[in-house]
C-alpha cells in the first residue's frame, strides 16, 4: 500500500483508520514564546495534549491531522512528542495562515513555495519529520492580492509534490469557492483539495457548488457553538449524505488544545464541546439518529481520509 509522512515516520496508508482531518495540537505565537520563556509551558502542554489526543485514541480514533501553519505557531518537537507519548499518527502540515504579514509581502510566489517544499520533502525545523499535507487559508478579507500569492504557493507546492491540499475558509464570504479558482487556474486538480471549515454553513447550494467542481469538503468545526449549533451542522451533513455525497466529505473538529487567543477560561465556557471527542461522542450518534448509515460514517472517517492520501504523487 502507499504510504505518507507523518511526524514520527512513514504510515501505510491502509493503517490511517479513524482520522480526524482538521485539528490542532497546539497554537501559539513564536515572537511571544521566544521572548517569554513561560508564555508557553510546554512540558505541561505535552503532557495535558497527550491526555487530549488519548481520549480520542480511546474512541476509535486512529490518525490526527494537524493542521497547523508554520505562521501560527506550529512546533514540531510538541507535536512529535505528544505523537509519541500517545501513540497516535499524526500528520503535520507545510503552509502559511491567511494573515498578511509584512515579510509576506515582497517575496516571489516561487520562494515562499520553497519553503513549503522544504518541509514536505526534507523535514521540518531540521528534524526528519516530514509535513504530509499543505495548509492554505482565505478568510474575511477574501482573495486579496497577498492571499493570492500564499494560495498559488499553495498550489506550486502540492504540483511539486502531489501532497494533498487542505484549506481554511470563511463561509459568510464564500471564500471555499473563490479557492478553488485559484486553484484551478494554477493547474491544481480540484479533487485532490480539500475544502475546509464547510461545515459552518447551511447553505446547501453553496456547498454543492464546492462538491460538483470535485473537491472533498471539511465538516470540520464541531464543537464551536457560537458560530453553528451542532444539530444545524449534524441536519446539513445529513441532507448532504442523503443527496449522495458522503463520498467528499470529512469530519473533525478544527479542536486546539492550546490556543492563545483567548484565555483558556473563556474558551472553556464558550466552547466546552470543542475537543478530540466531540465528534466521536456527540456527532456521530447524531448522524444515525438523522438515518446516515453505517457505510457513510466509514466513509466520511476512514474511506475517505484515505483515498485522498492514496491519491498523492507529482504531476
Amino acid at each position: 500500500m502507499p504510504t505518507i509522512q507523518g511526524v514520527l515516520g512513514p504510515i501505510d496508508t491502509a493503517e490511517l483508520g479513524f482520522t480526524l482531518m482538521h485539528e490542532h495540537i497546539l497554537i501559539a505565537n513564536w515572537a511571544m514564546r521566544k521572548c517569554y520563556p513561560d508564555y508557553v509551558d510546554a512540558d505541561a502542554h505535552v503532557e495535558y495534549a497527550t491526555g487530549e489526543v488519548k481520549s480520542a485514541l480511546e474512541r476509535g480514533v486512529r490518525t490526527l491531522v494537524d493542521l497547523t501553519p508554520v505562521n501560527l505557531g506550529r512546533d514540531i518537537d510538541v507535536i512529535r512528542r505528544v505523537a509519541e507519548a500517545s501513540g497516535a499518527q499524526v500528520i503535520a502540515a507545510a503552509g502559511f495562515y491567511w494573515h498578511e504579514e509584512p515579510w509576506m509581502e515582497a517575496w516571489p510566489m516561487e520562494v515562499l513555495a520553497d519553503y513549503l517544499i522544504r518541509d514536505l520533502e526534507r523535514g521540518i525545523e531540521g528534524t526528519p519529520a516530514r509535513a504530509g499535507i499543505i495548509k492554505c487559508a482565505t478568510d474575511r478579507l477574501g482573495v486579496t492580492e497577498l492571499n493570492r500569492k500564499l494560495l498559488q504557493a499553495a498550489a506550486h507546492a502540492h504540483r511539486a509534490t502531489g501532497v494533498l491540499v487542505s484549506t481554511h475558509t470563511a463561509v459568510a464570504q464564500g471564500t471555499g469557492v473563490a479557492q478553488q479558482d485559484v486553484f484551478e487556474e494554477a493547474g491544481v486538480d480540484l479533487s485532490r483539495v480539500v475544502i475546509g471549515h464547510c461545515g459552518d454553513s447551511t447553505d446547501l447550494d453553496y456547498l454543492e457548488s464546492i462538491l460538483k467542481r470535485g473537491s472533498t469538503i471539511g465538516m470540520d468545526r464541531f464543537g464551536l457553538e457560537m458560530i453553528l449549533p451542532t444539530k444545524e451542522r449534524v441536519s446539513t451533513l445529513a441532507e448532504l449524505c442523503r443527496r449522495g455525497w458522503a463520498g467528499q466529505m470529512v469530519l473533525s473538529q478544527d479542536a486546539c488544545c492550546h490556543i492563545d487567543w483567548f484565555p483558556k477560561d473563556l474558551i472553556a465556557q464558550a466552547a466546552p464541546l470543542w475537543n478530540f471527542r466531540h465528534v466521536c461522542d456527540d456527532v456521530i450518534p447524531a448522524l444515525r439518529e438523522e438515518g446516515v448509515t453505517e457505510e457513510q460514517i466509514r466513509q466520511m472517517t476512514v474511506d475517505n481520509p484515505r483515498r485522498l492520501f492514496e491519491r498523492q504523487g507529482a504531476y
